[in-house]
């Protein structure tokens, strides 16, 4: 059984790794806009990322009408992804491909 799955838009696609994981996300999922700036970024984690590391947990509720548990949930995947992922080698490997 894999050990990650995709959740943007019901995909469901799963990876061994987390790093293959943000790959797919980057990769076959179309570009997100933050709802607080404007700012174009991947879909899923690195979307998650900018939203929590650029803007307040304030900004982020009422801009995509969230509630403490869509903050909370999205935070602790955030701290799950980056405690397991290589995160240089997925970057370098996605500069890498463009």
């Amino acid at each position: 059984m894999s050990a990650w799955r995709c959740g943007i838009d019901g995909c469901e696609t799963q990876t061994e790794t987390v790093e293959e994981l943000i790959h797919h996300q980057t990769t076959e999922h179309t570009k997100h806009e933050c709802q607080v700036c404007g700012t174009i970024v991947p879909d899923g984690y690195f979307a998650i990322r900018h939203a929590f590391e650029e803007h307040t947990r304030a900004e982020f509720v009422r801009a995509y009408d969230a509630d403490s548990e869509a903050v909370r949930r999205r935070e602790e995947l955030k701290e799950q992804i980056e405690a397991e992922a290589d995160l240089e080698s997925v970057v370098a490997e996605l500069d890498a491909v463009n």
